[in-house]
């Protein structure tokens, strides 16, 4: 799968699909044109890159998704520690609560994820 970071017109586009899958293309077109102004042909080349990326499949007219929107954030969070972490999530944890509080209910969350051995 190629690299899948995504600008932000591709994730607008893509978030339609994930709000919207199974769509037939021509309705994607009309619901791009409606949503993002965009034209036919751009609908169809940013479709082309995404299916390309492994995150989106047009068989037939139909456009499904290949990578959900969670496992699609969960690839960005990984990457994201990887990268400015050295992939160490007690590091990302500790500069992240340095900057924001957590309430109660975030702790007891996150200590029942740990626990889960998730």
């Amino acid at each position: 799968m190629e690299e899948l970071r995504l600008g932000a017109a591709e994730l607008r586009f893509a978030e339609l699909i994930w709000a919207n899958a199974p769509i037939a293309s021509g309705e994607l077109v009309k619901l791009c044109q409606r949503e993002l102004q965009w034209k036919k042909s751009t609908t169809y080349t940013v479709l082309r890159r995404l299916c390309q990326r492994g995150l989106f499949q047009n068989t037939g007219g139909l456009v499904t998704v290949q990578l959900s929107r969670e496992a699609f954030l969960a690839k960005q969070s990984e990457s994201f520690v990887a990268e400015h972490f050295g992939g160490s999530l007690p590091l990302f944890l500790t500069a992240f609560t340095s900057q924001k509080k957590l309430s109660a209910e975030e702790v007891a969350s996150i200590r029942r994820i740990i626990d889960q051995g998730r």
